[in-house]
């Protein structure tokens, strides 16, 4: 089973982390449960990791005052147009301010992926969003957003 880190994230993000259940497994009991449903143990690692980084950010709120984002070239590659213009689109509605899209931005340039899709920048983007305070609304609308998208293509 060829696996990735946002295969792991989604994983974890549908079944633990927006979950309403109160007990959550401990670090080595979700490692063990990972591995046995077939991921590997490096991507598992590399997840975990990336779930730790988030939670720094939430509490490294940067403070930017840009009005025009301008995109390195590791970020050009990593996100296609229809993503760099979901990602304005976002901003522009209100669900991302600069912080939030910044932090995005970092945690997609944090997996190990060549590419993402828009499919997998908005599961990043619900992640994000989940980690910061106060972006409780936002999140709704994402959630919302992502979940009517896998309705949709469910039908």
């Amino acid at each position: 089973m060829k696996e990735n880190v946002i295969d792991v994230l989604l994983y974890l993000f549908e079944n633990y982390i927006d979950s309403e259940d109160s007990v959550k497994p401990d670090k080595d009991a979700l490692e063990l449960e990972l591995e046995q449903i077939g991921f590997q143990e490096k991507e598992i690692s590399k997840a975990l990791d990336w779930l730790d980084s988030m939670t720094v950010l939430a509490g490294e709120q940067p403070s930017i005052n840009a009005s025009m984002r301008m995109f390195m070239p590791a970020e050009l590659e990593k996100l296609d147009v229809q993503c760099r213009g979901y990602l304005l689109f976002l901003e522009q509605v209100g669900v991302l301010d600069t912080d939030t899209r910044e932090i995005v931005i970092e945690r997609v340039m944090a997996l190990e992926t060549d590419e993402i899709d828009l499919d997998q920048l908005k599961w990043v983007v619900l992640m994000v969003l989940f980690y910061q305070p106060g972006r409780e609304v936002a999140y709704a609308w994402m959630e919302d957003l992502v979940f009517e998208d896998l309705e949709a293509v469910i039908h």
